[in-house]
């Protein structure tokens, strides 16, 4: 049997390359309801409660759009504390006349989805009570992808306005695109610990620490084998995983050599590729 991450390891913030960074700024505070934590010359850290980051925007003036069916990011996640928040959140998004891409009942939990202005892939959602969340006999969470009920979503949002994302909102999940499901499993569950919560055929694989229906999500959908995007491609640049201490950072570190993973040791931190080329950031929670 494999061993498994520590049941408290979470998803720590995104980094993302984009092409325009006061574009985004305006986007990911104006629209999403981030606050800058600190800002450069050609980067900005988001928070929400004014110390924890989120999100990195990075600027490259040579960036180019990551092009199609390429590995990087498929979205990533941004969960909010309770469903009036995620209600005021899609209140204002409808208001301000900003596309969406969809919105969707997962069972365990509510989205909506869209894009940044360089095309990122985003989620916004509210997770239910654990104890609606459903397994299939096999343990498995039912992953369903339904139709959400925006009339019953929006009557939560009562006459409280839209102030931001709530100072509890954390990055919840990301979702990649992968070359190979199977190296993907291996890589993630063999590796860093993760274990399986929800499998869709041999194209699509969730995983979590501590029985939460995903902190990872992997696809092929951009294509088998698909290749990883230049490095000067808008899109992800890096994702951190936060454990509780030192000791399960290098239980985690050693799991990956002993899967063959390059490791790169930092302070406290340690980089790793997955073998599609999504780079994470391995530390100990703050």
């Amino acid at each position: 049997m494999n061993e498994i991450i520590h049941p408290e390891t979470e998803i720590g913030h995104v980094h993302l390359i984009v092409s325009n960074l006061d574009r985004s700024l305006r986007f990911y505070q104006n629209l999403i309801g981030f606050q800058i934590l600190n800002k450069e010359e050609n980067k900005a850290t988001l928070t929400t409660d004014g110390v924890t980051p989120l999100l990195v925007l990075e600027e490259r003036k040579d960036a180019i759009l990551k092009p199609a069916r390429t590995t990087g990011l498929y979205h990533f996640a941004i969960l909010v504390p309770n469903r009036a928040s995620l209600a005021r959140s899609l209140l204002h998004l409808l208001q301000s006349g900003y596309p969406l891409q969809g919105a969707s009942d997962h069972q365990f939990s509510e989205a909506i989805y869209l894009t940044d202005p360089d095309g990122n892939g985003i989620e916004i959602y509210a997770d239910r009570p654990v104890e609606q969340w459903e397994r299939t006999e096999s343990g498995e969470y039912k992953g369903i992808t339904e139709p959400l009920n925006v009339e019953d979503l929006l009557a939560e949002a009562g006459n409280e306005r839209w102030l931001g994302l709530p100072k509890e909102t954390k990055i919840g999940h990301i979702h990649l695109h992968v070359g190979n499901i199977e190296e993907a499993d291996v890589f993630y569950r063999n590796g860093l610990g993760f274990e399986a919560t929800i499998r869709m055929g041999n194209h699509a694989l969730f995983l979590s620490a501590g029985g939460y229906h995903h902190h990872i999500g992997v696809n092929t959908w951009a294509g088998v084998g698909a290749p990883q995007p230049p490095e000067n491609a808008t899109g992800l640049r890096l994702f951190s995983i936060l454990l509780p201490n030192e000791e399960e950072l290098k239980k985690v570190v050693e799991r990956l050599k002993k899967i063959g993973a390059s490791v790169e040791l930092e302070q406290e931190k340690a980089v790793v590729r997955d073998p599609s080329g999504n780079q994470i950031q391995l530390q100990v929670k703050q």
